[in-house]
């Protein structure tokens, strides 16, 4: 199922994945071709916090933009052209949903901002 991410009026993504399966987490976007514009990944974490919001570039190929959220959907931190081959990329605070987009994909955003997810229209 695919999800549009969104604040306000403004559309960050529109073919969002969302995941809580562990296993689609483990391998992410290891081996994958890069993400087009419009396109992310929400991994929703069974509990808010650090360690269960910590990623890996092992096996991406191309630079990410990275968001965590907490439970509100309020950005807790951003990174930004986040490089391949990284072991751990982990988030400044706890989080509950990690979102994985196409470097250059968060400009308009800031931590802080809250943002919104619901069914795309787009199948």
């Amino acid at each position: 199922m695919l999800f549009d991410i969104f604040k306000d009026n403004l559309i960050i993504a529109d073919r969002a994945l969302y995941k809580k399966n562990v296993m689609f987490k483990v391998k992410g976007l290891m081996f994958t071709k890069p993400l087009k514009h419009g396109e992310a990944i929400i991994l929703e974490a069974k509990d808010e916090g650090i360690l269960e919001t910590t990623l890996h570039m092992l096996f991406v190929f191309y630079p990410i933009d990275i968001l965590w959220l907490d439970s509100k959907k309020k950005i807790v931190d951003i990174k930004r052209g986040v490089l391949p081959f990284r072991p751990w990329i982990v988030p400044k605070n706890p989080a509950k949903f990690v979102i994985e987009l196409k470097s250059g994909s968060t400009k308009p955003l800031k931590i802080g901002d809250v943002l919104g997810f619901k069914q795309s229209n787009n199948f």
